[in-house]
């Protein structure tokens, strides 16, 4: 018996210890680190309604305003920047509870808080008339804004935005265990969902990896980012996409489940927008500007200078369907 509580004991020592260590491991790093580490030369912070949101205002020409996607940051716009800044003004931000911008001091991450967020952002940069582009979550974002606000937007475009209708999680639907991931974060579970959001998981570098492991970990924003979970409620684009009259570029990336077909439902329902581009990348994933962003950012630069891009299918081709 003695023998059995001792084993037991070194057992539990032993989990008590593995438990600590990952806790040490994968706690939260202090914003001033990661703003040390990742601000760039063109960062600056701005209070918006209580969120002190980090953003780059760079370049001269016409404005485009770059919105990301669930857990990514305004650096994975960098191939886009190199691709359009020596022509346009662009406005890149980090959405709350996301890269250096930091949780919501109110704890509301709903759509309808966000599209305040983004309203706010632009007016106060005294952005009046623009080009919208949005990538995954953020292009539905991007919808609605220039739905509510045609005049504003000059040209959306949109990077993969996922199914017409997007279902919510609802707090009730949020598996338990993933609460966990307040605590511990490893590095190899960022990687395991970054691969799967690539065509090629070859084309994921361990630098993209880290940098996403290091600001996911920016304390308060693991509990923001399950909070913007559970708070995600059923969004259907169709009332808003047939509201948009500005000409649309619609990006996809074909490896990613209903990519093709998904942007078919997005070209029936822009019927009454301007002329609207579809190009799609077969090897591409939901991940697409990750992936390939130079490429991606190519096109979209011919679209804007009224030239050539990658092979598409366009709005006349899609009502045949």
């Amino acid at each position: 018996m003695r023998l059995l509580i001792k084993t037991l004991a070194v057992i539990l020592a032993l989990l008590l210890t593995g438990v600590v260590a990952a806790l040490w491991t994968y706690r939260d790093i202090p914003a001033p680190t990661l703003e040390t580490r990742y601000a760039g030369p063109a960062s600056k912070f701005i209070n918006i309604d209580g969120v002190r949101i980090h953003f780059s205002d760079e370049g001269t020409g016409p404005p485009i305003v770059l919105v990301h996607g669930d857990f990514e940051s305004l650096i994975d716009w960098e191939p886009w920047v190199q691709a359009l800044g020596d022509h346009h003004r662009i406005l890149r931000f980090d959405l709350a509870a996301h890269g250096l911008t930091g949780p919501d001091p109110d704890g509301d991450y709903s759509p309808a808080r966000t599209l305040a967020l983004l309203e706010r952002l632009v007016d106060a940069l005294g952005l009046r008339s623009f080009v919208l582009a949005g990538n995954t979550s953020g292009a539905r974002l991007a919808v609605h804004y220039t739905a509510a606000h045609p005049e504003r937007v000059q040209k959306l475009i949109l990077l993969n935005p996922g199914a017409v209708v997007a279902m919510s999680h609802g707090p009730e639907q949020l598996p338990r265990a993933i609460r966990v991931l307040q605590y511990i974060l490893p590095r190899a579970l960022v990687a395991a969902v970054m691969r799967r959001g690539f065509g090629d998981p070859a084309r994921l570098d361990a630098g993209r990896v880290e940098r996403w492991h290091e600001l996911w970990r920016r304390e308060g924003q693991r509990a923001a980012a399950l909070e913007r979970l559970a708070q995600r409620s059923t969004d259907d684009l169709a009332p808003a996409l047939g509201r948009i009259r500005a000409p649309v570029l619609l990006l996809c990336g074909e490896a990613a489940g209903d990519g093709a077909a998904q942007a078919q439902q997005y070209l029936q329902l822009l019927g009454a927008a301007g002329p609207v581009r579809t190009i799609g990348y077969p090897g591409l994933g939901h991940m697409a500007l990750e992936e390939a962003g130079t490429a991606i950012g190519a096109d979209v630069r011919a679209w804007l200078d009224g030239k050539p891009a990658s092979p598409g299918m366009d709005a006349a081709t899609a009502a045949g369907i």
